[in-house]
């Protein structure tokens, strides 16, 4: 197929030799499947900022540190050199996340390296060497569901460990091959103590994939890993080996139950809108 403009230079540089399928375009990146010598891998394209539609991203970036002085004038001032950092960081903050969270024990996809906002990474793939289906494109048992369910929430545990939160987890956002869940798309991953919307996303990252498992497992919904897991991670006490249990005493005050309502309408609302842009990109 035509090479891409953005994946030409990494071509003439001997980084990709073949370009070849798209694999997928969503409103952030898209994606290619790429040959680099014997190894078959993604190329994953972003958008620049003016073309791509993550809402909020200022929340996402809350809390990112910069360290050279001139860059972070020129990001607050909004000149064209900050802008160009801020896409910089943006892109980057997803390498740095894959290497961190694969160190960790997270199961995500292993990263070569992010060249002019081009991500090559590994191709995850099923048993039979196909690309591996989303979340939302599996049907499992109940059994299933609970296993893999603990494990997802394994995983956000030692993201938090990492002092990362994803920020968007759904199930438009996990592989599923033979081993498993795999934890995909995290150039909005945020800073658990820096960000103070890190908690509302870990809930809300939480609830999603508890909603989504709690179709095969309905026991699941009454479960509360992200008050859990947040309330340990303020007090210093969660670590890669903390057991999980999904109970979660509150304190003496009556519970807020408007307020738990309205935080699963809103995720409900937000599935529903994140099922609609899925829908929309494929129809690209």
């Amino acid at each position: 197929m035509k090479i891409p403009p953005r994946i030409q230079p990494l071509v003439d540089d001997g980084l990709v030799d073949e370009v070849i399928r798209p694999l997928m375009s969503g409103k952030e990146a898209a994606v290619y499947v790429v040959r680099c010598g014997d190894a078959i891998r993604c190329a994953k394209v972003y958008k620049e900022a003016d073309k791509r539609s993550f809402k909020q991203a200022a929340l996402y970036q809350e809390g990112r540190k910069v360290r050279n002085s001139r860059r972070a004038r020129a990001m607050e001032k909004g000149s064209r050199f900050g802008r160009e950092q801020q896409e910089s960081i943006w892109q980057n903050a997803e390498v740095d996340a894959l290497y961190r969270l694969a160190a960790a024990g997270v199961r995500v996809p292993k990263p070569y390296g992010c060249f002019d906002g081009v991500l090559l990474m590994e191709l995850v793939t099923d048993e039979e060497g196909m690309v591996a289906p989303r979340l939302n494109d599996v049907s499992m048992s109940a059994e299933q569901a609970l296993e893999d369910h603990a494990l997802v929430m394994e995983f956000v545990k030692r993201m938090l460990c990492e002092g990362l939160v994803h920020g968007d987890l759904s199930e438009f956002n996990v592989l599923v091959d033979e081993y498993g869940p795999v934890i995909i798309d995290l150039p909005q991953a945020v800073d658990a103590a820096a960000n103070n919307n890190a908690f509302s996303m870990l809930q809300r990252d939480v609830t999603n994939m508890s909603l989504y498992y709690g179709q095969y497992a309905p026991e699941l919904l009454s479960t509360r890993y992200a008050k859990e897991m947040w309330a340990l991670y303020e007090e210093g006490k969660l670590t890669p080996d903390t057991p999980l249990t999904g109970q979660f005493d509150e304190s003496d005050e009556s519970a807020d139950v408007d307020s738990v309502v309205a935080e699963i309408k809103a995720a409900m609302a937000e599935e529903e809108e994140r099922i609609q842009r899925i829908m929309d990109a494929d129809l690209e």
